[in-house]
């Protein structure tokens, strides 16, 4: 999987550069070395990293190496004397970083199976972070979660990344077999499969319900206070330039909270 980011990496900030479009060739290797690499890659390797398989801690690590060794390169036009720096200080080197070869695209090492196993992966985890976030679930709480209607698919996915599902969502344990409750709980959709979060004794459901409530009744008047002033001609004629631009903004953010706002209240049951 991280291989084949790496070449889609490749191929998008390459043919960036050859365009000279450089802000969309930075973008690319930034999204990728933050977002991938950072955010996902290291956290997904853990468990790997910390397990008594040596031969995979140590495939892993030469892969991570090998990755970070890809970021440089593809940093370097963009922040040339620091990667330089980083490069020489990892290992002795046959040459400086400038003059590495650049790496090449190689459809062939492009596994999408890989690639569309861990994206699951990633939405799992991310929807469930995002459940757990909107209803105030303590950060340190792990809660047995059960999922209903998963195909065969999902279910071999499950019990094959079923440690790391756990760790990374703060799952106690996942259970594809129990009852879900009719209500206090908090759902998910993952594809064809529904995640189900039962709240009962982590979180006071009726004071989380109120507090939503009072959020979503003050955004609401907030969003109708500013757009009556975007559509009050005199207002929009008479403002600066900036000014309607920030209520328009505001206007934009305001829409977006109640949207999340309601989503978490109608979770709840």
């Amino acid at each position: 999987w991280i291989v084949a980011e790496v070449m889609q990496t490749v191929e998008r900030e390459t043919k960036a550069l050859d365009a000279f479009k450089f802000n969309e060739s930075a973008d690319a290797i930034y999204h990728f070395a933050w977002g991938t690499y950072c955010d996902w890659y290291l956290e997904l390797i853990k468990p790997i990293m910390h397990g008594d398989d040596e031969a995979a801690k140590a495939e892993t690590r030469k892969t991570a190496a090998w990755v970070l060794d890809q970021i440089l390169i593809l940093l370097h036009p963009f922040m040339p004397f620091i990667t330089e720096e980083i490069w020489h200080a990892f290992v002795k080197r046959d040459c400086d970083l400038i003059h590495a070869s650049w790496p090449e695209f190689d459809q062939g090492l492009v596994d999408q199976s890989a690639a569309d196993e861990m994206a699951w992966v990633i939405k799992f985890v991310t929807e469930v972070r995002s459940a757990r976030a909107e209803v105030n679930i303590p950060a340190g709480a792990k809660i047995p979660t059960i999922i209903r209607d998963a195909n065969e698919e999902t279910l071999r996915r499950l019990s094959v990344h079923n440690d790391l599902l756990c760790r990374l969502a703060r799952i106690e344990a996942i259970d594809t077999n129990a009852e879900a409750p009719s209500k206090g709980a908090v759902q998910v959709v993952v594809d064809e499969a529904t995640v189900v979060i039962p709240l009962a004794g982590v979180i006071d459901i009726d004071a989380e319900k109120a507090r939503l409530s009072k959020a979503i009744e003050k955004a609401s008047k907030e969003r109708k206070s500013i757009a009556g002033r975007l559509n009050n001609e005199g207002f929009v004629a008479k403002a600066p330039a900036e000014v309607i631009e920030k209520n328009r903004a505001d206007l934009a953010d305001l829409e977006s909270t109640l949207e999340k706002l309601q989503t978490a209240l109608s979770r709840l049951g």
